[in-house]
């Protein structure tokens, strides 16, 4: 699904969308410089995990936040009273209001919406829970943590912190795509007039039900993720969140903002095909619609941010999907995993800062862990060291469980018509 604007409106200031902040937590890197100085160095952020207990397991490598402290860019919630994954998103709300250079004051007179996509919610919070009940009882159960669970609360709390009340705030569950959906619907929201200003992206902590859930399904990768290689193993699990300030093009002049990159258009599906494996044919559809909707050719993408999780179902599907809709002439194409881990609903999210990053600064970041390209896969994954590239049109990829398909197209800004 996707809306559709006509040419004419689409060149109108008013309803040109771009990126004007970003709110970054990653395992390499706090803040947008040093998410974008992590992602051209080709930084992994694989280490053991210590989260949570990982007693008899194999192995128990992932991708975790350390010494970030959300804390400081929190001010007017008592932090104890949310979740890791909510402290991520509201802190990455923040920072990308200041990122912005947008006057609270101003916003909060303004229409808004935040939209922040999740896999798990408050999961980790809930894993305390429950390992609480099943050691002591239910009595033994602290309501302050009860009360962090819900994930309503990962847009809610943000809109809190910001004093924003003139904002519809959702929380969207489709798993790893969210935060693509989310950036999506912000970018509709904007182009209809509907809202002035949107906090899109996507948040979510490291749980010990996730992890465990993927090492039962012998996903789970032993050292390092290595999307496209042949000798590949399967994922890392990862945490974060990205948040990024959406505006009209009208809005960003207005205030002289600066401007990393322009929403161009997005496509979704849902396929419903298997609970875990993904459609080749509808993978390949939901790029179409995409193009279709940013009045793309495939020959003017230069870039491809891939899903690209590190397993063979889903590197070889994307890689076919690609080829059906860009035939021989296959754009670069990388997996931010390799560095980044799986970060569930913020992954998508954290991709779309990254290619706005890349347009900006001028770079391709690489896919590293890399040895040799699986010949099932064919593509270029710009292999363990980023190189420099003009980019002028990025393809971000997003795919879910269940089918839930979001792909977000962003292009270099030009004033005028592009």
């Amino acid at each position: 699904m996707s809306v559709n604007v006509s040419d004419a409106t689409r060149d109108d200031a008013a309803t040109r969308v771009v990126l004007t902040g970003f709110g970054v937590f990653s395992s390499i890197g706090v803040g947008a410089d040093e998410f974008a100085e992590g992602l051209r160095a080709g930084r992994s952020g694989a280490k053991p995990i210590t989260l949570f207990d990982t007693e008899g397991f194999a192995h128990a490598n992932g991708c975790e936040i350390t010494g970030a402290e959300p804390e400081r860019w929190i001010h007017n919630l008592p932090t104890e009273t949310l979740g890791r994954a909510t402290q991520f998103s509201v802190a990455a709300a923040r920072m990308a209001v200041e990122a912005a250079g947008v006057d609270l004051d101003d916003l909060r007179a303004r229409r808004g919406m935040i939209s922040i996509g999740t896999t798990d919610g408050e999961s980790y919070e809930l894993d305390h829970l429950v390992g609480t009940e099943v050691a002591s009882g239910p009595a033994a159960m602290d309501p302050t943590v009860a009360r962090r669970v819900y994930p309503n609360r990962l847009s809610i709390a943000a809109a809190q912190e910001l004093g924003l009340s003139n904002v519809e705030a959702v929380t969207i569950a489709t798993a790893c795509s969210a935060g693509n959906y989310a950036i999506g619907q912000g970018f509709d929201a904007i182009r209809s007039g509907e809202v002035d200003y949107a906090l899109c992206g996507g948040a979510d902590a490291m749980c010990r039900k996730t992890f465990t859930g993927f090492y039962r399904l012998g996903t789970i990768a032993p050292d390092v993720c290595r999307p496209f290689d042949v000798d590949r193993k399967g994922i890392l699990t990862g945490e974060g969140a990205g948040v990024l300030m959406l505006e009209s093009l009208a809005s960003a002049r207005a205030r002289g903002a600066r401007i990393y990159a322009e929403v161009l258009g997005y496509g979704m599906n849902c396929d419903a095909y298997h609970q875990v494996a993904p459609n080749q044919d509808s993978v390949a559809r939901c790029m179409e619609i995409a193009l279709e909707n940013a009045g793309v050719k495939p020959e003017e993408v230069d870039l491809i941010s891939a899903h690209g999780t590190g397993t063979k179902a889903n590197d070889v599907t994307e890689s076919r999907a690609i080829h059906d809709v860009y035939g021989e002439t296959v754009p670069r194409t990388v997996s931010l995993k390799s560095m980044l881990g799986h970060t569930m609903g913020a992954a998508s999210a954290l991709a779309a800062i990254a290619c706005a990053l890349s347009i900006h600064h001028r770079f391709i970041p690489p896919t590293i862990n890399h040895r040799e390209t699986d010949p099932e896969c064919e593509i270029d994954c710009v292999p363990n060291q980023s190189v420099e590239a003009d980019l002028r049109i990025v393809q971000n990829n997003g795919l879910a469980f269940g089918g839930n398909n979001a792909i977000v197209i962003l292009g270099k800004y030009q004033d005028g018509v592009r």
